[in-house]
């Protein structure tokens, strides 16, 4: 018996970094997991990897900035599992253009990604997870909540939105037993960027399992438990400073 057996986890932002490794590490500890990405080849391949180590996976292309898709995903979800106890928001895009050559469209675009496809997977979760009183959602925020980095303000302003949509989700929650729950990461190798995804994990750079090792914390803990706010760093990065 895992410490998740009998859960069942939506996992955004499944084909890769922070994830596909919050999925893999819910699965190991027995929660069935519903995989959302928009590359369906990906998600058939970790869906696959799941199997094979015992575990069980539905693999659901998804574009969490829609309304309609997400509303299917969580319908599906509930079609394959009955339920949804768990949700890991970890899909989003970063951006790094200066705010005197940001357009409206790349503004909305980045806003769509990383903040209202979270309203739209916490509203979806919402509405199961009231119904059967328990529940926990868990939105991937960034070290960038707290210190922007220079030339983000698409990708900064929506981190800081995700932590106000969490701090409003864990009040509205509690009456329903509901924990909301938000990890900023710092620099992790993920396909956030090229840099980023060519960086070796150490001491300045972690592993995406890293931070799904977390993110499975957050989720095991009790019902009557949250673990609100989590920020993981490399070693030698700065908290209050950048470079």
């Amino acid at each position: 018996m895992g410490l998740l057996t009998g859960r069942v986890a939506v996992v955004t932002g499944a084909s890769s970094g922070i994830g596909a490794a919050s999925a893999k590490a819910l699965a190991g500890e027995g929660a069935k997991v519903v995989l959302a990405a928009r590359r369906m080849e990906r998600l058939e391949s970790l869906a696959a990897e799941i199997a094979a180590k015992g575990g069980e996976a539905l693999a659901r292309p998804t574009d969490v900035s829609k309304e309609e898709d997400v509303i299917g995903l969580f319908a599906d979800a509930v079609a394959r599992f009955g339920t949804v106890d768990i949700l890991i928001n970890s899909a989003g895009i970063a951006d790094d253009t200066p705010i005197d050559e940001l357009t409206l469209a790349r503004w909305r675009e980045v806003q769509d990604a990383n903040l209202t496809s979270a309203f739209l997977c916490c509203r979806e979760a919402f509405k199961i997870m009231k119904a059967q009183d328990r529940g926990r959602i868990i939105n991937i925020g960034s070290t960038s909540a707290r210190v922007p980095r220079q030339n983000s303000p698409s990708y900064s302003s929506t981190k800081f939105a995700i932590e106000g949509l969490t701090r409003s989700l864990a009040i509205d929650g509690r009456a329903f037993g509901i924990a909301a729950s938000v990890l900023h990461p710092g620099y992790t190798v993920s396909e956030l960027s090229p840099h980023a995804a060519t960086a070796t994990p150490g001491r300045d750079c972690m592993a995406a399992e890293d931070i799904g090792r977390i993110a499975l914390l957050m989720a095991s803990l009790p019902d009557g438990t949250n673990l609100y706010e989590a920020v993981a760093l490399p070693l030698n990065m700065p908290f209050l400073a950048r470079g």
